[in-house]
């Protein structure tokens, strides 16, 4: 068989995670070939995401490529893909969890400053939301790019403080100082890489779902199927992050209003079964509390 072409966007972070697709199938005597794609979302920095009105920006050049023949299955980090996928492709792989939690990097001045003082770089909607549930006066500022970028925007711009995710600062063995943040309900699926194939390849789908992690696979379609059911693409305020504890799977999540004022959560501890739809189960829950309204107004504000 020949090699299998593995298609990731080029940043450092993306290509971290394409070489360890790339271990895993090597480790079960595979052969590979990394194939970078330049993303459209990796081309315009100086618009936040949701401004650009279109979800899966990230994952748009990576799904033509696929469709296109050019490669044989995508990876990518799971937050960033729709939870609706194109015609003829399919999730055919997730690699164990690693790191989902939000994080807090300071710039040095602000080393002493209550986190109620802090202005804050972050262009995701959830992360403002849930810092302005507990920080209603809070003032941000617009970052984009990799971590490098937002990194080096901290240290130039006029803020001081920016939220990142600790899979990537990990993945990327970045020595650097940070705070845990648990105030923060991270995105559904956050620090997962995931592979996408294409239906009409069944022979390299079947060796790739080899590397699927079981465990991880059931929680992050219990967080995606919350998100699917509350139609919030990748541009509403919504936490969701499901574990498994023993013998039961805690779901903790929530959708909050932009300012963060008006914020309807769950927390449930459940035992597995593959058979219901655990995620759409909640997230109708807060549909009928409010939230089919709170969405509403959220899509008429962005």
């Amino acid at each position: 068989m020949k090699s299998i072409r593995i298609g990731t966007r080029n940043s450092a972070l993306a290509l971290w995670q394409a070489r360890e697709v790339a271990r895993h199938l090597q480790n079960n005597n595979y052969l590979t070939e990394i194939v970078p794609i330049v993303s459209s979302g990796d081309k315009n920095l100086n618009q936040p995401l949701y401004s650009l009105g279109i979800t899966g920006v990230f994952t748009r050049d990576l799904d033509i490529a696929l469709l296109n023949d050019e490669i044989d299955i995508a990876v990518h980090s799971l937050k960033d893909v729709p939870t609706q996928l194109p015609q003829n492709i399919e999730m055919i792989a997730y690699l164990e969890r690693d790191y989902p939690q939000d994080i807090l990097i300071r710039k040095e001045s602000a080393r002493n400053k209550e986190f109620h003082e802090l202005k804050l770089a972050t262009s995701s909607l959830r992360r403002r939301a849930f810092w302005l549930r507990n920080y209603p006066n809070a003032e941000f500022s617009d970052i984009r790019g990799n971590i490098q970028t937002r990194l080096q925007k901290l240290e130039d711009g006029n803020f001081d403080a920016t939220i990142l995710s600790l899979a990537g600062i990990k993945r990327m063995k970045m020595e650097i100082d940070y705070e845990m943040l648990p105030l923060m309900i991270c995105a559904p699926s956050q620090g997962v890489i995931s592979v996408a194939g294409h239906t009409d390849k069944p022979e390299i789908n079947e060796i790739v779902r080899q590397i699927n992690h079981n465990p991880t696979q059931i929680c992050v379609e219990i967080e995606r199927n919350f998100l699917s059911t509350l139609e919030g693409g990748c541009t509403a305020p919504i936490g969701a992050f499901a574990e498994i504890i023993a013998d039961q799977i805690r779901f903790k999540a929530a959708l909050c209003s932009l300012d963060g004022k008006n914020c309807i959560a769950v927390d449930e501890n459940f035992v597995y079964t593959p058979t219901e739809n655990f995620g759409e189960k909640f997230a109708k829950v807060v549909l009928e509390n409010g939230g089919k309204e709170l969405m509403a107004e959220i899509k008429s504000q962005i």
